[in-house]
């Protein structure tokens, strides 16, 4: 049901764009991206160290991500924690390059700085960490792309789903895992097996 409604949403918010393979094999503007790719994605987002990116500058690489917000005091820790265990996990297994995208459901409040700030703390500041800031409209279109479900309670509180997912490096997800604190051996598995697939 989660696949059938993440397709539908894509094929909704989506527009085409044209590109072709450069020198050095990265798409340019005149190749098309998969319909399903959230390098389709026309929005842009900012990263904790201040820069302007869209989805499609992460192209060729595979991404693992998860929506939180900074001032969460329940779901976030646990969810951050099984990040960094999984990206650990990860690493001892594959030297190719892995993306951990964490998206913020707050941009409000989560500013450039104060995720700069949050990913300093949790110890998440090498450059495989990429936490993003979109706009309020942004976030909802992609938040519903991956089928996760948010909803404000308070200024600084949100009822949200806990879901990470792995995108494959065409932008296509491969793969959903909903939960907290469960074994993770399953989505470690399904990340190396999307890395040597290209």
């Amino acid at each position: 049901m989660k696949r059938i409604c993440y397709l539908f949403s894509l094929l909704i918010l989506l527009s085409c764009q044209k590109s072709t393979l450069d020198s050095t094999g990265k798409l340019d503007e005149s190749q098309e991206f998969d319909e399903m790719s959230i390098y389709q994605l026309p929005s842009q987002w900012t990263t904790q160290k201040g820069d302007q990116i869209e989805f499609k500058d992460l192209e060729g690489q595979t991404l693992v991500v998860v929506m939180i917000y900074t001032a969460c005091r329940t779901a976030c820790p646990r969810l951050v924690a099984d990040l960094r265990g999984i990206e650990g996990a990860v690493k001892n297994q594959t030297k190719d390059p892995v993306k951990y995208i964490l998206v913020s459901i707050d941009p409000k409040n989560d500013t450039p700085d104060r995720l700069l700030t949050f990913a300093k703390e949790n110890g998440m500041d090498g450059d495989q960490w990429i936490f993003l800031q979109g706009t309020d409209e942004s976030t909802r279109d992609f938040a519903n792309i991956l089928a996760v479900k948010y909803k404000e309670i308070s200024p600084m509180d949100f009822s949200h789903s806990n879901i990470i997912s792995v995108f494959d490096k065409k932008g296509i997800l491969q793969y959903q895992k909903e939960g907290l604190g469960l074994e993770n051996q399953d989505i470690v598995s399904q990340i190396i097996q999307t890395v040597a697939e290209g």
